[in-house]
């Protein structure tokens, strides 16, 4: 007899991760449908892809149509692209923590959040505290499955340009040789690393709770190739 295939929720497709993330759903035989929340088309076609336009900020009036097996989370935004802090927090810690909300609501046991590295919600850097304050936000909602991947620089080409990104990342790859034991966290990270990585736990399902570094995200990926 064949086994249902899941559903899987996207927000934020469009961005770097999100579109890395959603090629890797498409093409994974357990996922049915592909259901995507954003403000844009990513332009594509697949019989899988199921996309719903609308401002991210009302997500919550259309609860109804938020339902699948597991929700990924790849939304987030810049000091430098959105400098209002504002605007920033309702971007950063609002839509996640919505999200989440939804998930509890919708008996969805499986979210998986992009954080970053560094989030302390009781740091001094509005940044990093915002990024902190969102995880515990969203652990509070006690959904079964929550998986928070706080990765380093994220490598890869992006649509906007982001001049400081891209000075940090040529100077954190020329310092790459440096950066081992409890540094390698601080490496940059491909955009194919976290997708698959956010893949792989959403189909552990083992009931846990927990915040996931940059270098372990890595050792996830690795492990499960090995063992394939």
């Amino acid at each position: 007899m064949e086994t249902s295939k899941k559903s899987a929720i996207i927000i934020g497709a469009t961005g770097l991760t999100g579109n890395v993330l959603l090629q890797e759903l498409l093409k994974d035989d357990r996922y049915g449908t592909v259901k995507l929340f954003s403000r844009s088309s990513v332009g594509i076609s697949s019989p899988k892809l199921e996309e719903h336009l609308l401002n991210l900020f009302d997500i919550e009036a259309h609860k109804a149509k938020f339902i699948a097996d597991e929700v990924f989370c790849c939304i987030g935004t810049t000091m430098s692209k959105t400098p209002n802090k504002e605007q920033y927090g309702a971007i950063d810690y609002g839509i996640p923590v919505t999200v989440a909300k939804l998930c509890k609501e919708n008996s969805i046991e499986t979210i998986c959040v992009i954080s970053a590295l560094g989030a302390n919600a009781e740091s001094s850097v509005f940044y990093n505290r915002v990024k902190g304050e969102m995880e515990q936000a969203v652990l509070s909602m006690s959904i079964p499955n929550t998986y928070l991947l706080q990765p380093s620089l994220i490598g890869g080409k992006r649509k906007e340009k982001r001049l400081g990104e891209w000075l940090a990342k040529k100077f954190f790859i020329i310092l790459r040789p440096l950066f081992v034991s409890s540094l390698k966290k601080y490496r940059v990270i491909p955009p194919q690393e976290i997708a698959q990585c956010m893949v792989i736990l959403a189909n552990r399902a083992n009931k846990e709770r927990r915040r996931i570094l940059s270098d372990e995200i890595s050792k996830i990926v690795e492990g499960d190739r090995n063992r394939t």
